[in-house]
């Protein structure tokens, strides 16, 4: 037999799953419809990203890959463990990789942060080339890329170090700012 004290408990139970329940439900239809994605003010985002980048002509200019791609409140694109390669008819033989990218809307430059590693087979004096910084600025559309930043070229067995470059990586030519110093093999 049941026990008026079990009874009791049971009924006490009860209420107190009903309460939870009630409590844990949605106010109503309107926090509902406040909480579904507005992707106008939230933006987007994308894991495994691939952005092609073309050029005036319509035609494939490079290729952008990333594991993860966000748009920020101010449109800006933010990228995260990035790979850019420019296309085989671009003529451009330079591979970039960096921790993180982003893309401004109004412009048309990429800027690259963290590890940031350009590598060429075919590089400066068409020697295995590259090129390490904290920061890298890349005009997909002119072929250049800049830094005012602390910079490391290693091209074939000779190591440079400089502040600041500006690199013109479709006709391999490079210019240091400041602070060059470096190493040459015989």
């Amino acid at each position: 037999m049941i026990s008026s004290r079990e009874i009791a408990g049971l009924a006490v139970l009860t209420v107190a799953a009903m309460a939870s329940w009630y409590l844990a439900r949605p106010d109503s239809d309107d926090a509902q419809d406040n909480a579904t994605f507005d992707a106008t003010k939230s933006g987007y985002y994308l894991t495994s990203a691939r952005i092609l980048g073309t050029g005036d002509d319509g035609h494939l200019l490079y290729e952008l890959l990333a594991e993860h791609a966000e748009q920020q409140s101010d449109n800006r694109v933010a990228f995260t463990d990035v790979h850019l390669n420019y296309s085989p008819q671009s003529e451009v033989p330079w591979s970039v990789d960096a921790d993180t990218a982003t893309i401004f809307p109004d412009e048309q430059r990429v800027r690259l942060e963290g590890h940031v590693r350009a590598i060429s087979s075919e590089g400066f004096s068409g020697n295995d080339t590259e090129i390490r910084t904290q920061y890298l600025e890349i005009d997909p559309e002119n072929f250049t890329a800049t830094t005012d930043r602390r910079v490391q070229i290693r091209i074939g067995a000779r190591s440079l170090t400089a502040t600041g470059m500006l690199a013109s990586l479709k006709e391999n030519q490079l210019e240091l700012k400041s602070n060059v110093g470096g190493k040459f093999a015989p």
